[in-house]
């Protein structure tokens, strides 16, 4: 499965994906996973109990919930393609768990909402299989028990709505001991489903105020949780997206002196290698000896990379009946036979000689060093939503995928990979990379 892209915010990775998308990770089956969701009020409980932080820590996906993360992630910058809310994704979410046969345990609030909630989903989704329901009111001392009837019915999905924080800290303590694919917190979702609250009308939802149709139908209990907790989340979000801002400045300075320095001293070393290589192309084919293509770089800006030529000059108009030849799955074309790259430029290719030129690219800002390589807008038109992510920050001369096999990855292992830099970019993951990178060129290997 391609890996799905997430934005950072408040020391949580938080998902960034359509409904379908999200669904498709949760209930994959290839692993256990458990799934939280947070808003406004979640982030604010957070501030004050580390057991919650460390709950929120353990959950596999993190789900954004309402309006109020949506404002923090475009403070700094972002945007999250879709909200997540527990309530609206119960539905799908039965109607997916019923199409691949998987079985739902419904577990929390008063005593007889669960069930209520249970008989609305069958109503909706005939083919759901319902395990069981249990309401959430039950001591410490009997949450084995509470374990062992879930795991007798055999579900293969538990939703805990037992409220914030308690059931997200209740499922990282226990989960191990719950044999369920999935475990996830829901909130108030039982309540609203079973018609024990009522929700909002759908034009206001869509307008991001369904906190206000839930103060004015509860005003006394949600005062202190509205119009106090979201000035304070207010202040929490701008702190955050302030933090933000100067870590990405300090990063991107100590990432840009690194370029310079990098690439600066590489093009005074290898300058003699740059005119044996000019006078190689020059002298066994005719054409320019610098080739030049549009690629994508940094938040979809195209720029002009630079290679020493490595085909014959038809190549470009020869692309089309080629494709057919490419080794690689997916998007990106890689053909190890490609009957339009000359002798000379086997031997660059071979050795990556003829990426030198990017130097100049990195010089002039428009790379880095180390980054996702620059793809065809073509490709990028192709690419599915997660593959986006890869776009976030500058392509690089060498990178990630590039020192564990080149064309040897498949085009979603390479995606996965420079999403996992694009999330985990230092400096010093920079340097590891590059140090790799001379073993990988020396070696060969995927180089065509």
């Amino acid at each position: 499965m391609t890996a799905i892209e997430t934005h950072r915010l408040f020391s949580l990775d938080i998902l960034s994906a359509g409904q379908d998308e999200a669904l498709d990770l949760l209930l994959d089956g290839s692993e256990p996973k458990t799934a939280a969701f947070v808003n406004a009020h979640c982030i604010n409980v957070a501030a004050k109990s580390p057991e919650y932080r460390w709950a929120l820590g353990r959950a596999d996906h993190v789900l954004p919930d309402g309006s109020g993360v949506s404002v923090a992630a475009r403070l700094t910058g972002r945007r999250f393609k879709e909200n997540l809310n527990g309530t609206d994704l119960f539905l799908p979410l039965c109607r997916q768990a019923a199409e691949r046969g998987m079985s739902v345990f419904l577990l929390g609030s008063q005593e007889g909402v669960a069930e209520k909630a249970a008989r609305k989903a069958l109503e909706c989704v005939p083919g759901l299989r319902v395990a069981g329901t249990r309401h959430g009111f039950f001591e410490d001392g009997e949450t084995g028990a509470v374990i062992e009837q879930i795991n007798r019915t055999g579900a293969d999905i538990v939703l805990v709505a037992l409220g914030v924080p308690k059931q997200d800290v209740w499922i990282a303590r226990n989960r191990h001991r719950l044999n369920a694919k999935l475990v996830m917190g829901v909130g108030a979702q039982f309540d609203f489903w079973s018609g024990r609250v009522s929700r909002a009308p759908s034009f206001l939802r869509r307008l991001g105020g369904e906190w206000m149709w839930r103060l004015a139908v509860e005003p006394r209990r949600m005062a202190g949780r509205y119009l106090v907790g979201n000035l304070t989340f207010l202040g929490r979000a701008l702190a955050e997206a302030t933090r933000n801002r100067r870590e990405t400045a300090n990063g991107n300075w100590r990432h840009r002196a690194l370029d310079v320095a990098v690439a600066g001293s590489a093009m005074a070393a290898l300058s003699p290698l740059f005119l044996a290589v000019w006078l190689a192309v020059k002298l066994t084919s005719p054409g320019p000896v610098l080739f030049r293509q549009t690629r994508v770089g940094q938040n979809g800006k195209t720029f002009e990379v630079l290679k020493f030529r490595t085909m014959y000059v038809d190549a470009e108009a020869r692309r089309a009946e080629v494709l057919k030849l490419t080794d690689r799955k997916g998007v990106c074309f890689k053909a190890r036979n490609d009957p339009r790259i000359t002798r000379v430029g086997r031997i660059l290719r071979r050795y990556s000689i003829d990426e030198l030129p990017q130097l100049i690219n990195i010089l002039r800002g428009e790379m880095s060093v180390v980054g996702p390589r620059p793809a065809l807008p073509a490709e990028v038109e192709a690419y599915p939503a997660a593959a986006l992510g890869r776009l976030a920050t500058r392509p690089g001369l060498t990178g990630i995928w590039q020192v564990a096999g080149r064309a040897e990855i498949g085009f979603d292992k390479m995606i996965e990979m420079d999403l996992a830099y694009v999330r985990s970019k230092s400096v010093f993951l920079d340097l590891a990379i590059m140090l790799l990178t001379a073993r990988a060129v020396l070696g060969g290997r995927g180089a065509y």
